[in-house]
């Protein structure tokens, strides 16, 4: 399932000005269990925020494959 790609180039420019692009490509690719920590941090709190961007994010944070993809995908950014 591919929910959220759409917004990646958005929280790609979004963490470019806050330097963290690079944290957060390391974050997506070795430290699973913070991902799934965040994940769940999202999914509850949806009902306050109620925002599709969270969802997907959550759904990002929580699929292995999708968030190696943003890893890569936050690769190819810096090097540009």
């Amino acid at each position: 399932m591919q929910m959220g790609r759409e917004q990646w180039t958005d929280w790609a420019k979004r963490l470019r000005q806050l330097g963290l692009q690079g944290i957060a490509a390391w974050v997506l690719d070795f430290a699973a269990p913070l991902r799934l920590l965040g994940a769940q941090v999202l999914y509850f709190s949806q009902p306050f925020w109620g925002s599709k961007p969270l969802s997907a994010l959550a759904h990002l944070l929580e699929d292995d494959g999708e968030a190696h993809a943003f890893a890569a995908f936050l690769q190819e950014e810096i090097e540009r």
